[in-house]
């Protein structure tokens, strides 16, 4: 059996998989009164999980940590879609080069085989890049698009879907 492009799939947190309502906060977003999922991610992750895909948490969250990230998931019922989190309280790293270089490293994973998925482009595509990870930029804010040979732009979760299915998600 063949296997699949990009078997382990990075997420930024914020804006990618939940939405960050309140960004201001000094309070971990597991406390907030409310927590919402981005429209249509449980479908891309039960998509990513049904191909034998690896989906991933790549923040850099400072308030929060690993327990409060899964914590905050599991409220919107997302936490089971992540084999592990990376965040500022379990890297130390800012998000750049060498925190994408420290998760490969974790891993035990070659960048060919990651992909990250994220609405910050300097952050979530060009620090991914720098490391040899393709990035998927989010932008659900403008109509813009920014495509090359290291990273394509989506609009929305079903087009991140459709992304993934011209790679035999689903197969």
């Amino acid at each position: 059996m063949d296997q699949k492009p990009f078997p382990i799939v990075l997420f930024d947190w914020g804006d990618t998989v939940l939405y960050d309502d309140n960004p201001t906060s000094t309070v971990p977003m597991v406390e907030w009164p409310k927590i919402r999922a981005v429209e249509g991610i449980a479908d891309v992750l039960a998509d990513l999980q049904a191909s034998g895909r690896r989906s991933v948490i790549a923040t850099g969250a400072l308030i929060s940590d690993e327990s409060q990230i899964r914590g905050a998931l599991a409220r919107v019922e997302l936490d089971a879609y992540f084999s592990h989190i990376y965040c500022f309280q379990n890297t130390r790293l800012p998000k750049g080069e060498a925190y994408y270089r420290h998760i490969l490293a974790d891993l035990g994973v070659p960048a060919s085989d990651v992909v990250m998925v994220g609405d910050f482009f300097e952050k979530d595509v060009l620090a991914a890049n720098a490391a040899g990870i393709f990035g998927v930029w989010f932008n659900q804010r403008t109509d813009e698009n920014r495509n090359n040979e290291l990273y394509t732009t989506v609009h929305s979760m079903f087009d991140l879907r459709t992304f993934f299915r011209m790679f035999g998600t689903n197969g």
